[in-house]
């Protein structure tokens, strides 16, 4: 098969050293958002499939680099009113501002082992804001699913709504935001390598589920 071929090529590749590029995972890049409604409760939302890409070496943490785009079609909190709400045009105005998209500036050392400081703009509803993240590293080694080389962060940082031009109902409905985020990427040649023999093999089993006599 040619996924069983790719991964054996991977398991045979050297291990990735010194700066590395990877390509996001989108199905393992996704964030929380929870805020204070009227005191009484913390609602979230949840938003998912985010892409991108980041630069990273273990040995220099802060000549790093990274780039995420978020879809907010994908942001959900389970309520569907509240989630049509939120895309329309009292807030997100999904259909004019699909996206939401974080490009870093500077990488620091943060207070802790594997803890780091990254400050960059977020561009959310039209809007370009500076903001800075705490990032934990979670892990970098190979993933033993793809065998390709992996490395995983997670972020939090807190954000006021209304340096956005979304603070509709503020203050009974908190200003400020705080958002965590999780995110995996993977050895961008590989990855990329590993998504085509994946599409390939998925074309050939569909091609091989159809009658002879219905293929052109």
């Amino acid at each position: 098969m040619i996924r069983t071929t790719l991964l054996a090529g991977l398991l045979l590749a050297p291990a990735v050293l010194g700066a590395t590029t990877y390509t996001l995972e989108p199905d393992y890049t996704q964030g929380v958002v929870r805020w204070d409604h009227l005191g009484f409760s913390l609602p979230t939302a949840q938003f998912g499939q985010a892409q991108g890409s980041l630069r990273f070496d273990p040995a220099n943490p802060a000549g790093g680099s990274v780039t995420v785009t978020i879809p907010l079609a994908s942001l959900t909190t389970g309520v569907a009113a509240l989630d049509e709400h939120l895309r329309s045009d009292d807030f997100f105005e999904i259909a004019k501002f699909p996206t939401a998209t974080f490009s870093s500036i500077r990488v620091a050392a943060g207070a802790g082992a594997g803890r780091l400081e990254v400050t960059g703009t977020l561009n959310l509803h039209g809007v370009t804001r500076p903001a800075t993240l705490a990032v934990t590293l979670l892990k970098v080694g190979t993933n033993p699913r793809t065998r390709i080389p992996t490395v995983g962060f997670e972020a939090t940082t807190t954000l006021k709504r209304s340096d956005f031009g979304l603070g509709r109902f503020a203050p009974q409905v908190s200003d400020a935001v705080e958002l965590r985020i999780t995110c995996q990427g993977a050895e961008s040649k590989a990855y990329a390598e590993y998504l085509k023999a994946e599409a390939a093999e998925s074309d050939a089993a569909n091609n091989s589920a159809v009658p002879p006599a219905s293929r052109k």
